[in-house]
């Protein structure tokens, strides 16, 4: 049985959107908002063009990746984790980047509102989302190749998504904004931590030199926690602050999935990490949902 005998034409293209990746993009956006409404300054229009824009810019990043990951050599039919339509044969490269284009238009005609209401700054961050959504593994020096996957993931998926969420609300970049940035953005670095740890063979043949690649395996996996101990630990230090009340506690409900996470990391290698990406997604999700609740009831 061929591949493409396997996937009906809407499976194919739901592997390429990679469902488990999409809380990267929902996840700030709801801590965005939960920020807005902690301040007083929510627009639920606002929010919900965000959302649409965040996602259409997840999944073009993610078919752009699709493609050039196997034009690069990266992606093969060996590859350890899930099937990609493009190294699979099912898509061609071709069609994967104009497919590509056709969203991330898409992306510009709901960003375009954000644009107007956000001025320069959010029209600024649109500019650099969209390029940076193909730079990331695509043109002649991928972000990705050159070990900046985790800057561009913390920039976007943190402060960018975040803080810009607020942003377009509240017209204001607060402390708070900037701080809650940093825990989301944190998992989301963790989702890519463990797709480069489970890549490290593969892409250190490519010669994608990912932080993985250059740590190693040891090493990145304490990268991880590092990232589990700064998104646990930060709704201690905003009751510090006095961001947070009582509502605190309701954060501590993640622990045992930082801690579960934890021990999947350590006791897992090579493709059997590839539960544990999905699972970190879920992990920042949960999480975004406790602390979003937490600051809207303070």
């Amino acid at each position: 049985m061929t591949a493409n005998a396997m996937f009906s034409p809407i499976q194919i293209w739901l592997i390429a959107i990679r469902p488990k990746t999409l809380a990267a993009a929902v996840a700030p956006v709801i801590a965005g908002t939960a920020v807005a409404v902690h301040e007083g300054g929510e627009h639920w229009p606002m929010a919900t063009l965000v959302m649409i824009t965040a996602l259409l810019l997840q999944i073009a990043a993610n078919f752009a990746n699709d493609a050039f990951d196997f034009r690069s050599g990266v992606d093969t039919p060996e590859r350890l984790g899930p099937v990609r339509i493009t190294s699979s044969g099912l898509v061609s490269a071709d069609v994967v980047i104009k497919v590509t284009v056709g969203v991330l238009a898409l992306a510009i005609v709901t960003g375009l509102p954000l644009a107007i209401r956000g001025g320069w700054p959010i029209l600024a961050l649109g500019i650099a989302a969209i390029v940076c959504a193909v730079a990331y593994t695509g043109g002649p020096l991928p972000l990705a190749h050159l070990g900046l996957g985790e800057v561009f993931v913390m920039l976007f998926f943190g402060f960018a998504a975040v803080a810009g969420t607020a942003y377009v609300q509240t017209g204001e970049l607060t402390p708070l904004a900037l701080a809650t940035s940093i825990p989301v953005g944190a998992l989301a670095v963790a989702i890519l931590v463990i797709n480069n740890l489970r890549d490290i063979g593969a892409d250190r043949a490519a010669g994608k030199l990912t932080v993985a690649v250059r740590l190693g395996g040891r090493r990145t996996r304490w990268e991880y926690a590092a990232l589990l101990v700064v998104a646990g630990a930060a709704p201690v230090v905003f009751w510090i602050v006095g961001w947070l009340n009582w509502s605190c506690v309701l954060t501590i409900v993640w622990w045992p999935f930082g801690a579960s996470l934890w021990n999947q990391v350590t006791t897992r290698a090579g493709r059997e990490l590839n539960p544990v990406l999905g699972n970190t997604s879920k992990a920042l999700l949960y999480y975004s949902l406790a602390l979003s609740a937490a600051l809207i009831i303070s």
